[in-house]
């Protein structure tokens, strides 16, 4: 079922003023349902609400609180889109929107740093790399990339080496869990609604009441509510495919959960990093490989692994659990 119809489209919103049916509780009815309370629904629900004024819109989130998951369990890098195939999609809009998080994060006095990042070669096979990954960058419209030859590469980290190196000014770390909730308060400044607590259990597209074969408004139920909507939008995350498989959408493909793990360097060695240092990608894996990150408490965090996980929030380790 399509619930989401060109609604960014301005010549088709006209679609959003049809009159629900008359059984519909009113105070508990909405133009748009978002679900998911991480950063891109709530980022989502502030630029619809900003372009659709006229939208009474709800974001409604399972947890008690917003950005729980992959918004918040993240290694708060502000990409600057070196990585993508030019031309993709991923490649337009990392580079667009790091532009637009900087201008966003200036404008509501959130705190970051833009400390760049330099991409190191650690052997001479991977050398050849990093002039592909500036070609790409390049090509990707990411602003003031430079080739950092071996001698160099200790101005812009001194206790960092290698035999060649990529630097990227603009790339820096947030919070993007405190950005979220500056969307989310944004949103309901707006006069946008926010139902934490609210897990999802079924997503139901009803016939008008009348008669008529033009389609009703969509249940969205959780285990003790329903709520009404004329369109519905999933931002869920590790659950997407979930929501997809209640929408009637292909069971095909599934998310497979892994999980990433983190070192915590010790709090008297923190000052021997100042920037974040990726290695040069491997492209047999989709993972950009352990890094060192600066975090905005001052912390330093080396990580992630990759490893499949047993469970899709699965955040703690057996052994504790189990006593061992």
């Amino acid at each position: 079922m399509k619930y989401l119809r060109d609604l960014f489209i301005h010549s088709r919103m006209d679609a959003c003023q049809r009159t629900l049916t008359t059984s519909v509780d009113v105070a508990n009815t909405y133009d748009l349902v978002i679900v998911g309370g991480g950063i891109v629904g709530c980022a989502t629900a502030r630029e619809m609400l900003e372009r659709h004024p006229q939208m009474k819109i709800a974001v409604v989130e399972k947890e008690n609180k917003l950005a729980m998951h992959q918004t918040g369990h993240n290694s708060g890098v502000v990409h600057a889109g070196i990585y993508y195939t030019p031309g993709s999609m991923k490649a337009k809009l990392c580079v667009e929107g790091l532009k637009l998080s900087y201008d966003y994060f200036a404008k509501h006095n959130i705190t970051y740093k833009k400390i760049g990042k330099l991409i190191v070669a650690q052997n001479p096979d991977q050398v050849g790399r990093i002039a592909d990954l500036y070609e790409r960058g390049i090509k990707n419209a990411v602003s003031d990339l430079q080739i950092v030859e071996k001698n160099d590469i200790s101005k812009f980290e001194p206790k960092c080496k290698g035999e060649r190196a990529l630097w990227s000014p603009w790339t820096g770390i947030v919070d993007w869990g405190s950005v979220c909730r500056h969307f989310a308060a944004e949103f309901e400044k707006m006069g946008g609604r926010i139902i934490l607590n609210y897990e999802v259990t079924d997503i139901k597209e009803s016939k008008q009441s009348n008669g008529k074969e033009e389609l009703g408004p969509v249940s969205v139920t959780s285990r003790t509510n329903s709520i009404k909507t004329k369109y519905v939008l999933t931002c869920a995350g590790l659950h997407s495919d979930r929501l997809a498989v209640m929408t009637g959408c292909n069971i095909s493909p599934r998310i497979i959960p892994f999980r990433g793990e983190y070192l915590l360097l010790d709090k008297h060695k923190t000052h021997l990093c100042t920037t974040n240092i990726y290695p040069v990608p491997d492209s047999r894996f989709p993972f950009l490989g352990v890094h060192f990150t600066p975090r905005m408490n001052g912390d330093i965090w080396l990580g992630p692994n990759a490893v499949l996980a047993f469970a899709r929030e699965g955040y703690k380790y057996i052994m504790p659990i189990i006593g061992i």
